[in-house]
């Protein structure tokens, strides 16, 4: 009863039910209550209404941007009128822009609505939104203080418009083209932050923010919120609309790697018998290898050792790239560097604190 009438939550991944339409998710909190379904969508609707969505309550969630998406999140945690809200990390999956109109309507419900207002947030520009600053680090409290600097939000966005006033019109365009660029950025680290969008560029050929909202469904699927079906059409889907924006060669790679990794984890955990022999396999193809039979009894025995906690993915490393005749497999340094590292991620995808 607490956690239903005296807490409502709002997530990074908005957490909407795709098959239920934007008002069924908003009102979902009342069907418990065991009220008529009109008594609880007319409410459902003034909230969407407040929030300037209302056009969109009988669309469903896939239909909607990465910001509407966060608003009907705030309504649905609002529908049971809660004292108390927490926000875990809100703008996260969000532009700047829609960040900044996210970050004005919870401003606008502490001190309106008179909502008690718990946001974690790693992003330190927005703590000039907050009354009380509490910093953690591993679960524990290291500070707390009282922000004698609380700001509204039209200072902070005057206080950047001015900044850019004085900026020359092709850093303006730049700042327009990468949001993430802040004003501290401008002042003292534009070098890190162009190496970042250029090894981002290089590297993936998509923006930091393409790269960081697919980290986000990565996440999912791992938590098994989703499946690799879902996050595939997430990776696909527009930018814009929500999704990730990569091309559909690259989402159909992506996913056979992370599929290919995840199954010999699946069997590193569940079946450690055979996981020696099914890894060696996995791997001669990945890598294209070719070994003899003396070759492929050393790798297996290798794999033994690693599955066993025997030897280290350094150690590893050494044996790939000693040559055939000191007792190793004789690799090229990069090839083993890459196999060696290759088994360490399988070891991590399957590792448990349980």
């Amino acid at each position: 009863m607490l956690h239903r009438e005296g807490i409502g939550m709002v997530f990074q991944s908005f957490y909407l039910i795709p098959s239920l339409s934007v008002i069924d998710n908003v009102c979902l909190p009342r069907v418990f209550r065991g009220e008529s379904i009109y008594k609880r969508r007319r409410e459902g609707i003034s909230l969407l209404q407040r929030f300037g969505i209302a056009e969109q309550a009988y669309k469903f969630p896939d239909q909607l941007s990465g910001g509407q998406k966060q608003r009907v999140a705030i309504a649905r945690a609002l529908i049971n009128n809660p004292p108390i809200i927490i926000a875990d990390e809100p703008t996260g999956n969000l532009d700047s822009e829609a960040a900044y109109n996210l970050m004005v309507l919870i401003k606008e419900l502490n001190e309106v609505d008179k909502k008690t207002i718990i946001l974690v947030t790693h992003n330190i520009e927005y703590l000039h939104y907050g009354d009380r600053i509490v910093s953690m680090r591993d679960g524990r409290i290291i500070s707390e203080e009282i922000n004698k600097e609380k700001r509204p939000p039209e200072a902070v966005r005057k206080g950047k418009e001015v900044l850019a006033e004085g900026i020359s019109p092709d850093l303006r365009i730049l700042m327009k083209s990468f949001r993430n660029l802040t004003s501290q950025q401008i002042r003292g680290i534009l070098v890190p932050y162009k190496s970042k969008q250029l090894l981002y560029h290089v590297l993936f050929g998509y923006a930091e923010e393409q790269v960081n909202t697919a980290n986000g469904f990565l996440k999912e699927l791992l938590f098994k919120n989703i499946s690799l079906k879902e996050m595939k059409e997430s990776l696909d889907k527009k930018f814009e609309d929500g999704g990730a924006g990569w091309d559909k060669r690259k989402v159909e790679s992506f996913a056979q790697r992370i599929s290919g990794l995840l199954e010999q984890s699946d069997i590193v955990v569940n079946s450690p018998e055979k996981a020696p022999g099914e890894l060696l396999e996995y791997l001669t193809s990945l890598f294209d290898l070719e070994l003899d039979d003396v070759l492929r009894r050393r790798f297996m025995d290798l794999l033994r050792q690693r599955m066993l906690n025997g030897i280290d993915g350094h150690g590893l490393k050494s044996q790939f790239d000693l040559t055939r005749i000191g007792g190793g497999l004789g690799l090229y340094s990069g090839t083993a560097e890459k196999i060696a590292r290759e088994i360490e991620i399988i070891m991590l995808m399957g590792y448990s604190s349980q």
